[in-house]
């Protein structure tokens, strides 16, 4: 076989037997929604139900950051206390957030609110407001003087200035 013949039909490769046609990029398939299938089909077992009316949902983690959604799709079994929240979550900080969920906070809420916010201030704020004042060296002297000694030895120096 020559190699020149060889080469053009290692070029054309056929898929299949004779008679099918040839294909020239081998295209990969897609599975499109199967991950989201299954779990649509796991949640109906559980037995849950839309809810509606919720324009926003929370999640309140420990270091402080809150992950938002606006307008999700929640889905609840109350009877086994699962709740499904689908949407386009965002990481937003506490402080973005807490003009707006505080009207929304009962009693409960608003105390592990407030623990939350000690606890963050402590992480945040502790290691800088507590070591400051261990850093800041003690006022030895006053300016004043410190003041009148730099003029005495900037005219000394100007005089040695004057006199070379």
């Amino acid at each position: 076989m020559n190699n020149d013949k060889l080469a053009k039909l290692q070029s054309q490769v056929r898929i299949g037997g004779k008679g099918t046609p040839r294909r020239k990029v081998k295209k990969a398939t897609k599975s499109t929604g199967g991950d989201d299938r299954k779990l649509q089909g796991a949640l109906q077992k559980v037995g849950v139900q839309p809810l509606g009316g919720i324009e926003e949902v929370n999640m309140f983690k420990e270091d402080g950051k809150v992950v938002h959604f606006a307008n999700p799709r929640v889905q609840a079994a109350v009877n086994s206390n699962t709740f499904a929240i689908h949407g386009r979550a965002v990481e937003k900080e506490l402080t973005e957030l807490v003009p707006g969920i505080l009207s929304q906070l009962g009693p409960d809420s608003l105390a592990s609110l407030r623990k939350l916010a000690e606890a963050y201030q402590q992480t945040q704020g502790g290691a800088v407001g507590g070591d400051d004042d261990d850093e800041i060296p003690d006022l030895v002297e006053s300016f004043d003087k410190a003041e009148v000694k730099e003029e005495a030895a900037e005219e000394k120096k100007a005089e040695g200035e004057a006199k070379a």
